[in-house]
């Protein structure tokens, strides 16, 4: 083109080109559906927002998705996963680039679903989630089950009605959505929730919680293979059954639960025992329970008439001890005499040393013992006596020597104490007069603060104050009407007056009714605060 054509062209900003080519692109590709792997992605920005870049084999486009768009994803941004982003185009001004800005993301076909799933399974397996040390025993017989699913479906209908089936049993169910925006959150929350329960609260705590949802595609079965789900699930403290989809489905609360159903009927089977089973298994129990009893019964009825043969006879028994006694019989005279020719004997024996003079002899030597014994107790009553009288003394040197030395220490105390208290009699007299002093610079204060705020300086300085026949104070001219009384205070007293006839009807003003009339203040007794000793008065 010509020189002269070229600079006659309009001249652009850089501002203005940049606004024009961000108009164009949002313009012309304001929603888009992009396909690429995600590069280049460290998790949220500190804002919430999250950036990165889509790529393939030959290009790179940059992406932002936004706090509030990231917050309600089903699907996360995962670093080399290959999606699908919708959103729209646009330009960022600043480094003459452009963007994609994404509303909504998921997954490019079931094999990144697949290996999402996989490297999420690796991740939790990793962290000890699916462990089988850390799987709890299913209870034989639970009194309540707690079901996790959704209210409307044919899931629920076909548990309950196989548990009928079997043996009937209190079910509490927690309603929540089995796919869609939100319904991980809710099978999360709701298995959180039935863990809460108090044990003996007014809503009974669940024995069993059975998680459950009909067939579906790995779309549909993706919220059963959240994190969120899948910690919940290995956090349960109640025993958990997972019975999501058909036999082939596979998601990964099967790997945290505690037990997997490959239906939901099979949960339920799994859950209670069949009763009209357990009848008769019961009754088997009795009867054979009954059998060998009888049998044991009759064994030892048996076993006892065998021993009662094997005893000997009653004669036979008593034979020798009545021989015995027969012996015993016959000895037993002879015995008797020759015992009382011994004891006759030994009488004879000690009387014959039983004479006059041996009594005489014994008693002399008693006397004897008694004399030397009296007198020993005279001498020992003595040195007694006197042991006592001698420490008696010492005690009574000993105690008035005390008590002429507490008397001194008595008297020395009443002596200080009489110097501390005039010298707290000092103290209180100076802190009284400090007192005092203080309380007259306060009042003197108090009352000329009431002479400079009182009305009646302002009335002393040459004004007046106006009041009606109601005495309310008359704040304007137009609140007095023809011939109205009126009451004037000057700072000397009182004199009445009356308005001219002539003048207009009184204009009743907001403030003249409705303010009473000032009336004099009197001075508040100013309230004594305690103050620190080292602090002075403000006054």
């Amino acid at each position: 083109m010509p020189a002269e054509n070229l600079i006659n062209a309009p001249e652009f900003t850089v501002s203005e080109l940049s606004s024009a080519l961000k108009r164009t692109v949002e313009d012309r590709f304001g929603h888009v559906r992009v396909r690429g792997e995600i590069s280049g992605f460290r998790g949220p920005h500190s804002s919430g927002h999250c950036y990165f870049a889509l790529k393939d084999e030959s290009a790179k486009i940059e992406a932002v998705i936004w706090k509030f768009a990231h917050a309600r994803m089903r699907f996360k941004p995962q670093e080399g996963l290959e999606v699908i982003a919708t959103g729209r185009l646009t330009t960022y001004p600043n480094s003459s680039k452009y963007q994609i800005v994404i509303d909504s993301l998921e997954p490019a076909g079931i094999g990144a679903l697949m290996a999402l799933m996989e490297e999420r399974k690796r991740k939790l397996a990793a962290e000890g989630l699916f462990d089988e040390a850390r799987k709890q025993l299913l209870p034989w017989l639970p009194e309540v089950i707690g079901v996790v699913t959704s209210p409307t479906g044919a899931v629920i209908r076909d548990i309950l009605h196989r548990l009928q089936d079997r043996f009937p049993r209190r079910v509490l169910v927690w309603p929540v959505k089995v796919q869609g925006d939100g319904s991980a959150e809710q099978v999360a929350a709701a298995i959180r929730g039935f863990n809460a329960l108090p044990e003996a609260g007014r809503i009974p705590r669940p024995d069993l919680l059975i998680v459950a949802r009909g067939g579906g595609s790995l779309e549909d079965l993706w919220s059963f293979n959240e994190e969120i789900v899948v910690r919940a699930a290995a956090d349960s403290t109640i025993p958990l059954i997972s019975a999501v989809g058909h036999e082939t489905d596979i998601t990964l609360i099967d790997f945290a639960a505690d037990k997997r159903a490959p239906t939901p009927t099979a949960a339920a089977e799994m859950a209670v025992p069949v009763r009209s089973e357990l009848f008769a298994e019961v009754e088997s129990l009795a009867r054979r329970t009954m059998v060998c009893w009888q049998r044991g019964q009759e064994s030892r009825r048996n076993e006892l008439r065998a021993a009662a043969r094997a005893l000997p006879s009653l004669s036979e028994l008593l034979a020798i001890p009545r021989q015995r006694l027969d012996h015993l019989g016959a000895a037993l005279p002879r015995g008797l005499k020759a015992n009382t020719h011994a004891h006759h004997r030994r009488f004879s024996q000690l009387s014959a040393g039983l004479t006059l003079k041996v009594l005489r002899g014994q008693v002399t030597q008693a006397n004897h013992r008694l004399i030397v014994s009296s007198e020993r107790i005279r001498l020992s009553a003595r040195a007694l006596l006197r042991n006592r009288r001698e420490r008696f003394m010492g005690l009574e040197v000993r105690f008035k020597a005390s008590k002429l030395s507490n008397a001194q220490a008595q008297r020395n105390a009443i002596v200080r104490d009489c110097e501390r208290m005039q010298r707290l009699a000092e103290r209180a007299r100076r802190a009284l007069l400090t007192s005092l002093q203080r309380l007259d610079a306060r009042v003197a204060h108090s009352g000329q603060l009431l002479s400079a705020l009182s009305y009646r300086g302002v009335l002393a300085r040459g004004f007046a104050l106006v009041r009606d026949e109601h005495g309310h104070a008359v704040h304007a001219a137009a609140a007095v009407g023809p011939s109205a009384r009126l009451s004037i205070e000057f700072a000397d007293g009182r004199v009445g007056a009356t308005a001219d006839p002539d003048r207009p009807a009184a204009t009743p003003g907001p403030t003249s009714a409705a303010k009473p009339a000032p009336r004099e203040t009197k001075p508040a007794t100013p309230k004594r605060v305690p103050k620190p000793a080292d602090q002075g008065s403000l006054f």
